[in-house]
This record gives structure tokens, C-alpha cells and sequence, in this order.
């Protein structure tokens, strides 16, 4: 089963492999029946391919008509069974005697509520009469939480139907909305009109509902419309948008807020009737009790002189107008202008010639996109960027997905070109892809877009705009995928803004790979500077200097040309060790993800790996790996770094952010407190017991230690602890050493107990950061707070290291602030033993240590802890 066909069958939109035979005999028998089906809601009818979301304006689930509902219970449409009730209670199927089943599906991305606002009145296998009860839902609820709640309601078994002309006003369990098979229609008859002349009026109203003008009040709006034979436009004064006062979400899209000044405007023959009752509706709150405001132009909610846009108090502090605040997604200075890019689809002919011809140029344009994504992972591997091809492999494999060609064929038969019909299969599978429950399938909606965007660019003969950049490019988008990341010429590209984003994608990890500076979350005031705008970005202070003097530039290539002078020179002792001037010995050690990484770190003068990342084995596959399979790749790593360089194997540290396609894990609603790290080993002891295995089998090849993330508490340290011993007493292997990372607060809490316990503490300052902080680092406004200079984390890690140092133990860093060079000095003073930093700049993290007295150390970490934001820290470290 295609990952497409998988959401459909999830959706219900189509039976299950086990109801074949019922699905043939229901369609013979629409053929000879007509069926006239009932609407289950009341409001205005709409061509289901005006529907936002693709997979229904596609007909990917079936044809039928989508209802902007003035009411809030949803009817039976015929008599017949409910065969399906989502546990959302968003959406039923009901089938009709005759064997045709209809979908009927409230709102768009209601399913991400999971059943806030809604009532099942029914259950699955419930037989049912037209008009009765199904779902109930509050539209106050639900309305502001999603893009519509427009209703589809659909023919999901394949009968050919004729549908009321869009338009048409519908009352629930009274009028017909379509009627299957070749019998025809009609739209209820109309409001008998008015014959006297028309004549516009118009008033201004403010609006006076607490939550604003949302769906309910709203409903009740288009009732009083209803009975009259004017229309009706509502003007948001505020922003100068206007819409038409009868269709729900044309109202709903305007925004229009407590506080908000409204003109409304009414043309028609009883226009002045009509503007009476509608201003009346409005003074008395549409069936809700109102607030006391008073109206003003600028929409205001009261007198008070409070600007309701005003900054926020802990914005991105910025020296000037010219700075522009940023997250730092990869190092590093540029120097160079900025160029603006969007994400727009390339434009396209709807209508296609030959059917056989249209398919002829999509299946070449799929081929050569799957030729260029070889040669791509080619040159990777080729640049020692290998460990980074597997998205690209992936999506090798979804352009092998049927789905996607067979529904841009479907689309092509009815005689639309390849490129439309392929931007509707790929754009409709990554929608559908976004909204499902499995993490895994859900986070594949990019790569989806991505691939489809490569094809599409095939089909049209368009190369990526990266080809036609100017030197010394400042590349600013919305946001960037990671095959973008990859095919950026490095000889023009110096660095990249993006107004998304986040710090910890795979385009981050890319750029810092690549070695080109990037900044997320920049302000879109950005897009307001001209192309061609001389920029410095400064990814070490998180900001964009715009317009910068010749003085400024200067400083900064004066500041590259030192930091490569220095990196030149740090290289040529890489393989010295990292010793203070007064005597104080650091260990440096590397964070690695491959054997290609531990090789390439031994040549940069590694003493070790601190964090060997083993959940490389276990992503972008379809299976666990064996014991066999994993022991091969510790024996090769540990081989590689020999004896005498110990290498740290940290245990599998899925969940949160790094779901398996093979191991199904709950869908929570903070995966990152939930089940990940140790917490999936102790639960499924099964996959922790094998790589515990598999690393003492290969143990003989080098220096392995075991390390265990998210330990949070004592007893889950023994139990895991327990099962190592179990394992080496099974293998006859000697005693390997056994220790933890410190990434939650109540470890650190905890490190004088633990201390007596473990052979070592790792402090992932990244996990630890943001744990003590409650900020996620990679939210896209809050990512510049996660700071490991904090205070708080700072007086974190001096607890580990003491209670370390006290039981003749040791602790060392892996997290990012290991790799901060404002940040060695202070760990240094703290008490750490070891650094364990990413490949790249060990040379330098060396060099740092050199240059340093561990007695001044020790006072600068003094100073350090009695800050009060990270902010002063780095002043202090500077």
C-alpha cells in the first residue's frame, strides 16, 4: 500500500480490502437506482473543487459538494448504517440501503482537535433515518481553531452524481444536495424578488462579541440576511479588507475582532430594511451577550491610549534600524548582498494536449529528476558528505511511490497538462500527509513538496534560480529545503536568512556541514530591503547588519582573514594536546554519526568520540537492524580509532523529534516529556538489549563505553544498568565502563547520588538548555532564549561536575556549548574534564585551551554563576 493510499484508507474514504465484493454489487446497484440524498446541513452549497483542502477539491475521496453551514448539527442524508465514526467525531459515512456511502466531513483540519467541540450522536453499525442526529458540534469552539468549517459532504464508493448548482441556500434534512446515477436536480426555489428599484446604503458598526465575529454569530448574521433581497458586504476598516455578509468564511477571513470598526455596506430593493435588521443583529451581539466598547477608528476596545500592536517587551534587542535579529541555524560570517528568493510554483498551462503525450513528458521528466537526485547523492558522497544523502535516497524512493504518477494519470485523462495534473498528485499527497496522526508519514510532507517541486521544474524545462546568483550572495527565502541546501553554489552563496525555519533542521545541519552561515527566524521586514542590499550576517550574534559602513566591513574581513590565519595554525598542531599554560589537561574529544565521521575527526586530532550518536542505525528504514548488523558498524568505528582513543556509544535516543517508521509510538501531545531515549529501552527492553549486545561483542575492537540518555532518575539507571551486566556475564566480556547524560534537570539535581553509581557523566547541554529553560529549541520565535550560557544551566553543570570530581569521577560536555568558543574558558573553570565537539572545529576547540589559564578559569566560572542572563555571560566571557 502506497503512503497516499494509506491516508485514504485511514480517512475512510474508501472500503477496506475486506468489503470487495460488497463495494461491486453497491455500485451495480446504483446504476439502476437513483438515490436523491438529503443535506446534512443547512447554508450556502459550493462546487466541492472550490474546497482548501486539495484532497477533496481534487475528488481524491470522491465527488460531491462542500456546505458553508449556518447550523450546527449534522443529519442523516439518507436512511441507511453508519460504517464509519472517526474517533475524532469530525466526520461519519453513512451507507444507504442501496449500497452508496457518503462521507460527511466537518471543516477543514478538525481532526487536529480531537473531538474538542464535537458530539457523536451515533455510533458505527447504528441504523439510521434521514434527518436524524449524526454529529453535533459549537461552532465557537471549534470555528476559531481551524481554516473553515466548511462542510464536504461526499460520494466515496464511485456512483456518478448530479449536484444542486453551486450557490444554492439548503436546509438541513429538507432539501437535496445531489442525487446519484443520471436523474437531475433543482436548486430550492428562490426568494420570489423584489421589483422595486435598488438602492445602496451603508452604516458603520463596531463589533461588540467578546471572541469577535466567529462562526455562530456569524450564522445567525446569514439568517437575517437570508430574508431579504439585498446583499450584504461587511468592510474590515482596520485592514480595508471586505466580503460578501452571506458565505461564512468570506466573513470569517475578515478578521473582524471585539473593538473592530465594521462598514457595511447593502445594495438591493430593500436595502434600507435590510441594513436596519443587520445593524440591529449587530448592536444586540447575534445571540450573544456583548461588551461594553466604545467604537473608534483606530480599534481600540476602550478609551485607554494602549496600542494593541505593540512590541513584544522581550523583542530581539538590535543596535540599530540596520540590525536585524536572527537564530543561529549554522556559524559563521558573511560579508556579501542580499538576494530574495520565493518558493513560488513555477506557472503552468491547465488545459494538456494528448493524453498519451502529457504522460509520455511526465514519465521522462520523473526519470530525469530521479537521474539528477543519483548524481546528487553522488557528489555527496564524493564532498565526505555521505551521511547526509539518506533524505535524498529518500526521496528516490517516493518518486518510485505509485501514487503519485497514478493520480497525475487520472488527471491527465480528462485533459488536463503534466504539470498541472502532477503539482495536483503531489500537492494533494503532502496536504494529506501533514494532517496524519504517524510523525513519521506527517514529517515526509516536505519531502514530498521537494521532490514534486524537482520533478515539475523537470517538466517545464526550468532550472533552479541558484544557477543565475551574483557573487557573494546573501540568499533570502522563506524558507529552504535540504536538496535547495545542497545544490547552492558555494561559489556565490556566502550565506543564508530565511524567515522560517528551524535551528535544528536538516537544512541547518547542511549549511553548517557545507560551511555557510545561516540565520532562521529573521523579521519579515527583510523582504522590504532591495536586492542587491550590501549585509553582514553574523551568525555568532544572531543578526543581519544591514547597510554596513566600509569600516564595518572592513572589521569583518580583517575578522575572517584572523579566524583563518588562526584556523591554519591550530590545524598544524591539531594532534598536540589541549593542556592550559599553567598545566590543566582538557580532554577533546568529537561528536560523531558515521565511521566516515570518526575517520575524518582522527585526522583533526580527536583523543576520542564523546558521543558516538548510534540512532543512525535505526532512522530512515523500514526495519530494526540485527545484532549482527550493528556489531559490524561498532567494530569498524572503534577499529578506527584505535586502543587508545575511548569511544562513547551512546544508547538509541529516539522519540520527540526522531520517530521510527518500524516502531510505533503513541501520538502525545509533547513528545519531548514523553516516551524517547532510555525511556523506549526500559519499555521495549527487546531493541535495548540487542545494541547492548551487539556493543559488547564489538568491544574487543577498541575502547567502548555505554552511555544512556534522558536518565532521569536513579532507578531508571540501575534497571538498564542491570541489563548490561546481564549481557556481558552472558558474553563473558569484561566490565565496560557505564555512564549517563545529564540533559534533565533532576539528574543534575540528583549528581552527587548518581555520582557514586556511574563511571562518568555527558551533559548535552542542548536538551539540558531547553529542559531548564521550558523553551523548545526549535520554536521558531522563542529558539533565540535557548542559551546553554544561561545561569541557571551554567549552575546545572558546575552540581554535575563537583559531585563528579568528588567521587574520582569525571564529566564532560557533548551538547553545542562544548563547541562555543565564548564557552570554553567557563566549562573549563567549572570543573569539566572533557569537550566533546563537533569535527569541524576541534582544532580550534584545542587551540582555545591553549591560549588559557586554568587558575583565571576557575574565577571567570566564579563570576560566570552569579550573572543573571546569559547575555551578561557572554559579556563577561568575551
Amino acid at each position: 500500500m502506497s503512503i497516499f493510499q494509506k491516508f485514504k484508507s485511514m480517512l475512510g474514504s474508501q472500503p477496506t480490502p475486506a468489503q470487495p465484493v460488497e463495494q461491486k454489487a453497491a455500485v451495480t446497484t446504483t446504476k439502476a437506482e437513483a438515490l436523491k440524498l438529503i443535506a446534512p446541513l443547512s447554508g450556502e452549497v459550493v462546487s466541492i473543487t472550490e474546497s482548501p483542502d486539495p484532497v477533496f477539491a481534487q475528488k481524491m475521496v470522491g465527488d460531491g459538494v462542500a456546505i458553508n453551514p449556518t447550523n450546527d448539527t449534522v443529519v442523516a442524508p439518507c436512511d441507511g448504517v453508519i460504517t464509519q465514526c472517526h474517533a475524532s467525531r469530525h466526520a461519519v459515512s453513512v451507507k444507504s440501503d442501496s449500497g452508496v456511502e457518503i462521507l460527511i466531513h466537518v471543516g477543514v483540519d478538525t481532526v487536529t482537535l480531537k473531538g474538542e467541540g464535537f458530539t457523536a450522536k451515533v455510533k458505527e453499525g447504528d441504523r439510521v433515518k434521514v434527518g436524524q442526529p449524526l454529529i453535533q458540534f459549537d461552532s465557537a469552539v471549534v470555528g476559531p481553531k481551524v481554516p473553515t468549517l466548511q462542510t464536504a459532504v461526499l460520494i466515496t464508493t464511485g456512483e456518478s452524481i448530479s449536484c444542486i448548482p453551486s450557490g444554492s441556500v439548503v436546509a438541513a434534512g429538507k432539501d437535496s444536495v445531489f442525487m446519484t446515477g443520471e436523474g437531475k436536480i433543482e436548486a430550492p426555489a428562490p426568494v420570489k424578488k423584489d421589483t422595486r428599484p435598488s438602492v445602496t446604503v451603508s452604516e458603520e458598526i463596531v463589533i461588540r462579541n467578546p471572541q469577535g465575529l466567529h462562526a455562530r454569530p456569524t450564522a445567525t448574521l446569514i439568517k437575517i440576511i437570508r430574508d431579504f433581497n439585498s446583499e450584504v458586504t461587511l468592510k474590515n476598516l482596520n485592514t480595508g479588507n471586505e466580503g460578501p455578509a452571506k458565505s461564512l468564511t468570506s466573513v470569517m477571513s475578515l478578521q473582524l475582532l471585539l473593538g473592530t470598526p465594521v462598514n457595511v455596506t447593502v445594495e438591493g430593493p430593500d436595502a434600507k430594511e435590510a441594513l436596519k435588521a443587520v445593524v440591529e443583529g449587530f448592536k444586540s451581539g447575534l445571540g450573544e451577550e456583548v461588551a461594553d466598547v466604545s467604537a473608534t477608528t483606530d480599534g481600540s476596545a476602550n478609551e485607554d491610549d494602549i496600542d494593541e500592536n505593540e512590541a513584544p517587551l522581550l523583542g530581539l534587542a538590535t543596535e540599530d534600524d540596520n540590525s536585524l535579529p536572527g537564530v543561529k541555524a549554522a556559524p559563521g560570517m558573511a560579508i556579501g548582498q542580499l538576494v530574495h528568493q520565493t518558493n513560488e510554483v513555477p506557472e503552468f498551462n491547465e488545459q494538456g494536449g494528448s493524453a498519451t503525450e502529457e504522460l509520455k513528458q511526465l514519465d521522462n521528466a520523473i526519470a530525469k529528476a530521479n537521474e539528477a537526485l543519483g548524481k546528487l547523492i553522488d557528489t555527496m558522497n564524493a564532498d565526505g558528505m555521505g551521511s547526509h544523502s539518506e533524505v535524498f535516497i529518500a526521496h528516490q524512493q517516493l518518486l518510485d511511490d505509485p501514487a503519485l504518477r497514478d493520480n497525475a494519470k487520472e488527471t491527465i485523462d480528462k485533459g488536463k497538462s503534466a504539470a498541472f495534473a502532477w503539482h495536483a498528485s503531489y500537492e494533494a499527497e503532502a496536504y494529506a500527509l501533514s494532517k496524519l496522526d504517524d510523525p513519521m508519514l506527517a514529517a515526509r510532507a516536505a519531502d514530498v513538496q521537494d521532490v514534486g517541486l524537482r520533478v515539475l521544474r523537470q517538466l517545464l524545462n526550468i532550472e533552479t534560480a541558484a544557477a543565475q546568483l551574483p557573487d557573494n550572495t546573501i540568499l533570502v527565502l522563506d524558507d529552504i529545503a535540504p536538496s535547495e541546501v545542497v545544490t547552492l553554489d558555494r561559489k556565490r552563496v556566502v550565506g543564508l536568512c530565511t524567515l522560517e525555519g528551524g535551528a535544528t533542521s536538516h537544512a541547518a545541519i547542511l549549511s553548517a556541514s557545507m560551511g555557510i552561515p545561516y540565520l532562521v527566524s529573521v523579521p519579515a521586514s527583510i523582504r522590504e530591503q532591495a536586492d542587491g542590499t550590501p549585509a553582514i550576517l553574523d551568525a555568532g550574534k544572531s543578526r543581519i547588519r544591514l547597510h554596513p559602513s566600509q569600516q564595518e566591513i572592513k572589521s569583518c574581513e580583517d575578522k575572517r582573514k584572523a579566524s583563518a590565519a588562526a584556523r591554519a595554525a591550530a590545524l598544524k598542531v591539531a594532534h598536540e594536546k589541549a593542556i592550559t599554560k599553567d598545566g590543566h589537561h582538557m580532554e577533546v574529544v568529537a561528536n560523531i554519526g558515521s565511521q566516515e565521521d570518526a575517520e575524518k575527526a582522527l585526522e583533526l586530532g580527536a583523543e576520542g568520540v564523546g558521543l558516538l550518536r548510534s540512532e543512525f542505525l535505526y532512522m530512515e528504514r523500514v526495519s530494526e537492524p540485527s545484532v549482527a548488523e550493528q556489531t559490524k558498524v561498532y567494530e569498524g568505528i572503534l577499529g578506527a580509532m584505535g586502543k587508545d582513543r575511548p569511544v562513547i556509544i551512546r544508547t538509541m535516543d529516539v522519540g520527540g523529534d526522531k520517530p521510527l517508521a518500524y516502531l510505533p509510538l503513541p501520538k502525545e501531545e509533547n513528545p519531548f516529556l514523553g516516551e524517547r531515549g532510555v525511556r523506549i529501552g526500559i519499555n521495549r527492553p527487546a531493541i535495548l538489549r540487542k545494541q547492548v549486545r551487539a556493543i559488547l561483542k564489538a568491544a574487543h575492537a577498541g575502547s567502548a563505553r555505554i552511555m544512556f540518555p534522558m536518565i532521569s532518575s536513579l532507578n531508571e539507571f540501575r534497571a538498564v544498568k542491570a541489563l548490561v551486566r546481564e549481557e556481558q556475564e552472558k558474553l563473558g566480556v569484561k566490565d565496560v565502563e557505564i555512564g549517563i547524560m545529564i540533559e534533565v534537570p533532576s539528574a543534575a539535581l540528583l549528581a552527587d547520588q548518581f555520582a557514586k553509581e556511574v563511571d562518568f557523566f555527558s551533559i548535552g547541554t542542548n536538551d539540558l538548555t531547553q529542559y531548564t529553560l521550558a523553551v523548545d529549541r526549535g520554536h521558531p520565535r522563542l529558539a533565540s532564549m535557548v542559551d546553554g550560557l544561561h545561569p541557571a544551566v551554567l549552575r546545572l553543570i558546575a552540581m554535575t561536575a563537583q559531585a563528579a570530581n568528588r567521587e574520582g569521577k569525571w564529566a564532560g560536555i557533548c551538547g553545542s556549548l562544548g563547541s562555543d568558543p565564548q564557552a570554553v574558558a567557563i566549562l573549563t573553570g567549572l570543573g569539566v574534564k572533557e569537550l566533546s565537539v563537533s569535527v569541524p572545529v576541534l582544532p580550534e576547540v584545542k587551540a582555545k585551551v591553549r591560549e588559557l589559564n586554568y587558575a583565571d578559569c576557575k574565577k571567570l566560572a566564579a563570576k560566570a554563576l552569579e550573572q543573571d542572563s546569559a547575555e551578561a555571560v557572554r559579556k563577561l566571557a568575551v
